[in-house]
């Protein structure tokens, strides 16, 4: 759908030194990727220090928040003012929110830091894949965009080495400080070698638009991070962000209709592409948090496992994502961006298969290679996602488009362990309470722990640890069929995706 009318000016100014520029794009997105993994490594340090474990949770729940809700506003403001005023404005803030973490005296302060680097954070990653599908021809996004993707496997393999590293040999703080260097390389490489050049137009930002949206995204983010924790699902918290959440979104919806310069251009939904491969977007980013989240718990409290080797399995998935992602660059020029994510959603559905499955005689080696296979699918589906929607769209459409699909699957995320790990509850719940009776003492899943930390295992008995165990199988393997559900929707998504040029 690209032609020489809507090419963007990166092309056209020959000034623009494109390899500094990407290699300082990878370093401000693995900058940005690798917090995640780095601070839940080092978090048991910092509980230890600061104090306030009830509010562990919303240390990382503060920077998903704010990443989300941000995502689409910075790529609509990238669309009116610019890629590179809105990446380095972006950087800034992250780097401002790094420092203050190093230098939290309580959790309060830490969380409210946190928000701080998710504000920033919110503008650096989709805005740097934004700049790529700018400064690269259709032929080229391809594999650009898989080295792109590629740094979210690479950051979650280096990120808890990082991160123990840093706590064993080194204080807690380090482990935001040293996203200053990264920011200020990646700064210094767009500032200076990147060129753009835009139209003089009348520029005309949503503030409206962007309230209503910040408002909807951040109702539904607290209902899915406090709703079954802080609070139950039904409960009078849950449906008043509930009914926010809806009222927001209604008259965002409706404000979009009749804004000059709307932030998300409804017309992009309409299309079926963007559309497909937003949704598919979505739900294989509940697959990948599903697995992240619940796998280690398997291959550690029912197969009894190292949290070595757990980390192991889980790991498999980080290596298969970024070959998958280079592989895609070099595939979908000559099979088509349908074949190409159609067998992403093969490769998502035959992992799940591996766990609903797996059980323990199968052993730790079943779970990795199940897990490997998950990466290979979302290696496959991200990178072809976002290349097939950047040359889907015109440049002044571009950021948006970009962003509202990493929207997505943030979205994905935040629901697919709001729902599975409800499910883990329920199901875990269920079963102890209709078996612990026979024990005489009462067991519910916070009782998991003890299966999970050797250190206190012998404060129960042999068959109450049993039970544990034989709950949280069954409790696990309800994740594992919500994970086969979410598998099977992707692959009818890619399905139907339209068929589009090479």
């Amino acid at each position: 759908m690209e032609t020489p009318e809507n090419q963007t000016s990166l092309h056209e100014n020959r000034k623009t030194n494109r390899p500094l520029v990407l290699t300082s794009l990878i370093i401000a997105m693995f900058m940005a990727a690798i917090e995640g993994t780095i601070v839940a490594t080092a978090m048991p340090s910092i509980v230890g220090d600061l104090g306030g474990f009830s509010l562990y949770s919303w240390v990382f729940s503060s920077f998903l928040l704010m990443n989300a809700v941000t995502t689409m506003i910075y790529g609509k403001l990238s669309d009116l003012f610019g890629r590179k005023p809105i990446f380095m404005i972006g950087v800034i803030i992250f780097l401002i929110g790094s420092i203050l973490s190093g230098f939290a005296t309580s959790m309060i302060m830490l969380i409210v830091f946190r928000f701080v680097q998710g504000l920033g954070a919110g503008a650096v990653q989709p805005i740097a894949m934004t700049i790529v599908g700018d400064m690269y021809t259709v032929k080229e996004r391809a594999k650009i965009q898989g080295y792109l993707s590629s740094v979210w496997g690479i950051s979650a393999i280096i990120g808890p080495l990082a991160g123990g590293f840093i706590v064993r040999y080194s204080d807690w703080a380090w482990i935001f400080w040293m996203n200053i260097p990264l920011g200020i390389i990646g700064m210094i490489g767009v500032g200076f070698f990147l060129h753009e050049s835009l139209e003089k137009t009348e520029r005309s930002v949503d503030y409206a638009g962007a309230g209503l949206f910040f408002i909807a995204i951040s109702s539904l983010m607290l209902l899915f991070i406090e709703s079954g924790e802080g609070w139950k699902w039904v409960s009078l918290p849950s449906l008043a962000l509930l009914a926010l959440f809806i009222v927001g979104m209604t008259s965002f919806i409706w404000w979009q209709t009749k804004a000059k310069s709307p932030m998300m251009p409804l017309h992009l939904w309409k299309d079926r592409l963007i559309a497909f491969a937003n949704l598919a977007t979505l739900t294989s980013g509940a697959i990948m948090i599903g697995l992240s989240s619940f796998l280690p718990t398997y291959v550690q409290g029912v197969m009894g496992e190292t949290a070595v080797v757990a980390g192991f399995t889980l790991t498999m998935m980080s290596v298969g994502w970024p070959l998958a992602s280079t592989f895609a660059g070099y595939i979908f020029l000559k099979i088509g961006y349908r074949m190409t994510a159609l067998l992403g959603g093969i490769s998502l559905f035959t992992g799940s298969l591996f766990f609903i499955t797996m059980d323990v005689a199968k052993g730790p080696v079943w779970a990795g290679i199940g897990s490997f296979v998950i990466g290979l699918g979302m290696g496959l589906t991200a990178t072809t996602f976002i290349v097939a929607i950047q040359n889907h769209v015109d440049w002044k459409t571009r950021g948006v488009a970009t962003a509202s699909n990493m929207f997505m699957r943030m979205i994905g995320s935040s629901l697919g362990a709001a729902l599975l790990g409800g499910v883990l509850n329920t199901q875990l719940n269920r079963y102890l309470g209709n078996e612990d009776s026979e024990l005489g003492q009462e067991l519910s899943a916070n009782s998991a722990n003890t299966v999970l930390d050797s250190s206190v295992t012998s404060n129960m008995s042999e068959e109450a640890l049993d039970l544990l165990k034989e709950g949280l199988d069954m409790a696990l393997h309800g994740v594992y069929w919500g994970i086969f559900v979410f598998a099977v929707i992707t692959l009818v998504l890619t399905i139907f995706l339209p068929k589009m040029k090479k």
